[in-house]
């Protein structure tokens, strides 16, 4: 079990919103937001919002307020623990930022359950403001990716975190995400792996429009109730593969007898759909 790295991304897929909307929104700053949008990229917004923020009196407790009242699912905080219970390795990679994931995740008692987070830096700086800096400094050193935001490619992060693991020993990775920024790092997974679009989402959309492109299984979910259920029943079919080389119809954990779930695969999809925008 332990040669399964799990890699969540955080905004609409852990939580059930977009942290840095949920936050402008909550303390009263949207128009402004939707007024600079068009100027400057998202995560440099994020930093000029909370240089606004602060300006207005917003406090650190205050933001860490809005924070803890994000939305996330029950069952989504059962999927994590059981998943880690059964010696997955997981991970966070999200176009968030680290102030806001570590305050999420320690309200709900998650921090100890991930093993990496991979996200924008996020820090309250000497006179008490909030800073997001890029995860990839575009200016100095841009990724050169045409699909990802110029602040973070999630796909070089994953190859990095493949070379990591592969090093250990043979690795199978179950990704799992919603948006745009997510389709980089599901084209970078292998046979053998699996991917979780969120249905109806941007990710699920781009990767319907051309289902071959992506090597991995492909596996969507809609709700917090079906994510659990499909990553456990995930999790136990590539163990019942790696120790029998065979697939099961049916499989026992715990005291709960799960049926098998149909596996989506690329035929499935259709082979067009518009993108969403």
């Amino acid at each position: 079990m332990a040669g399964i790295v799990v890699v969540f991304d955080f905004d609409k897929t852990i939580i059930d919103c977009d942290s840095d909307n949920w936050v402008v929104d909550n303390l009263g700053f949207t128009q402004l937001f939707n007024e600079l949008l068009a100027t400057m990229p998202w995560n440099s917004l994020m930093d000029r919002m909370m240089r606004e923020l602060h300006s207005q009196g917003i406090t650190i407790e205050q933001i860490e307020d809005v924070l803890k009242r994000a939305p996330l699912h029950p069952r989504i905080i059962t999927a994590i623990k059981s998943a880690h219970a059964l010696g997955c390795d997981l991970r966070i990679l999200s176009d968030a930022n680290l102030f806001f994931i570590e305050t999420i995740l320690k309200h709900h008692g998650l921090m100890d359950y991930f093993s990496e987070i991979n996200t924008n830096p996020g820090f309250v700086d000497e006179e008490g403001r909030l800073r997001i800096c890029p995860f990839h400094d575009f200016t100095s050193s841009p990724h050169h990716c045409n699909l990802c935001p110029p602040n973070m490619c999630k796909g070089l992060v994953i190859e990095r975190i493949q070379a990591s693991v592969f090093a250990e020993g043979k690795k199978r990775f179950i990704y799992l995400g919603d948006g745009k920024g997510d389709y980089c790092p599901s084209l970078k997974l292998n046979e053998g792996d699996r991917v979780m679009p969120r249905k109806n989402f941007p990710l699920w959309d781009l990767i319907c429009s051309n289902p071959l492109l992506i090597k991995a299984e492909i596996h969507e979910w809609s709700n917090g109730e079906e994510l659990e259920r499909i990553l456990l029943h995930l999790i136990n079919m590539i163990t019942i593969e790696e120790s029998s080389n065979s697939i099961s119809t049916q499989f026992i954990s715990g005291d709960c007898k799960f049926e098998t779930i149909p596996i989506s695969t690329h035929e499935s999809f259709p082979k067009a759909l518009p993108v969403r925008h």
